[in-house]
């Protein structure tokens, strides 16, 4: 493991944790957006993030092996992915524009699947998980500054 892999690796941890953030940002910001240019109202994304491997070989010497999953390299993000999965909310307002005009349906408008309160817990979950991998940058960096401070005595 080199000097600066806990770096890389929690620094890694803040750029997906910061995508993240901007995603759920963006989900909030259109949670009343009806109607976008593919057509339809808004469709949550949420962030898949994956662990990020170099090659089958990586192994941690400090370990048993039948302990060992491999040493990690960080998080990389994978795609950014809309939610096509969960229903539409249904809102009853024959006056909007969007307003569906005929059918069961008719008088209702098709609205963004965005649920403030889960996208505000996933911000907070993003937030402390940026401070994490910020706290370990810095626990690092002051590791690496002591050890330069023994070795220059």
């Amino acid at each position: 493991m080199g000097l600066f892999t806990a770096i890389n690796i929690a620094s890694s941890g803040m750029s997906a944790q910061r995508t993240r953030t901007d995603v759920i940002a963006d989900n909030i910001a259109n949670a009343s957006t009806t109607r976008t240019t593919e057509g339809g109202p808004f469709r949550r994304s949420r962030v898949v993030m994956r662990p990020r491997v170099e090659g089958p070989f990586w192994r941690s010497p400090f370990l048993p092996q039948s302990l060992d999953n491999g040493v990690g390299q960080g998080v990389r993000i994978v795609e950014i992915q809309r939610d096509f999965r969960t229903e539409l909310r249904l809102v009853y307002d024959p006056s909007h524009p969007d307003a569906i005009q005929s059918g069961p349906r008719a008088g209702y408008v098709e609205m963004p699947n965005v649920d403030i309160v889960s996208e505000m817990v996933d911000m907070i979950s993003a937030a402390r998980a940026y401070e994490a991998n910020a706290a370990v940058v810095e626990g690092s960096t002051n590791m690496f500054q002591r050890a330069l401070e023994i070795g220059s005595r």
